[in-house]
């Protein structure tokens, strides 16, 4: 379980309310947080993780990566510290995890994806050859092989990520960030999931699929 510390946060106003979105925010997972935007989480992964990290018991801690004794990490992995990998969650061969990553537990992260600055809650799955970039993917979410979650608007002038949502346009301020993707949702191969989209939970996404939510250009 997750614990951000008890370090000062401050908020971002934000129409979001994270515990719409995933269930455990409510409990405890992510009760420390949830006075932040999902882009401030991600944006702070490395911190929040590294303060995590000094109150587990369970674990096998190297270097900043902590691992739980029931956890399996294949061979061929790569995992940059800080992260943890929670029990009975899979990290398969080939793997690359970077930037403050959390996989909570029995999650699977398939073979050959690469996942940075992003949590993966309960029970969630990444199936083979993805790429997760500065996201939340709620518990028992499923990830087809082949997703892009794209985290950076390189063919904006303007990088800055805003989402229209609800009828009105977010500024993120933030240059960085992926997605919010809520409990349940299921994600199809090959789909792209554009900067700053928020798939509410149980929302499927069919294979192939474009999901951007920017706004149109002025």
């Amino acid at each position: 379980m997750l614990n951000a510390g008890t370090t000062t946060i401050e908020a971002l106003a934000c129409p979001i309310d994270l515990r719409d979105w995933i269930a455990s925010a409510r409990g405890g997972l992510f009760n420390d947080l949830c006075k932040l935007a999902p882009w401030e989480i991600t944006q702070r992964a490395e911190a929040i993780l590294r303060r995590a990290i000094g109150g587990l018991s369970g674990y096998t801690v190297s270097d900043g990566v902590a691992v739980h004794r029931t956890a399996t990490v294949e061979q061929s992995v790569r995992i940059k510290s800080p992260a943890i990998i929670s029990p009975n969650a899979l990290v398969a061969s080939g793997s690359y995890l970077r930037g403050g990553v959390f996989v909570d537990e029995g999650c699977v992260v398939g073979p050959n994806c690469e996942i940075k600055s992003s949590y993966l809650l309960d029970r969630s799955k990444v199936a083979h050859l993805s790429f997760i970039g500065d996201s939340i993917i709620g518990a028992e979410a499923n990830i087809e092989a082949g997703v892009v979650m794209a985290n950076f608007r390189n063919e904006c002038e303007d990088k800055r990520i805003r989402i229209m949502f609800d009828g009105q346009i977010i500024d993120t301020g933030a240059e960085k960030f992926g997605a919010l993707i809520g409990d349940r949702a299921k994600i199809g191969a090959n789909a792209v999931i554009a900067p700053g989209a928020l798939v509410r939970p149980g929302e499927i996404v069919p294979r192939l699929s474009l999901v951007d939510q920017s706004p149109p250009a002025a």
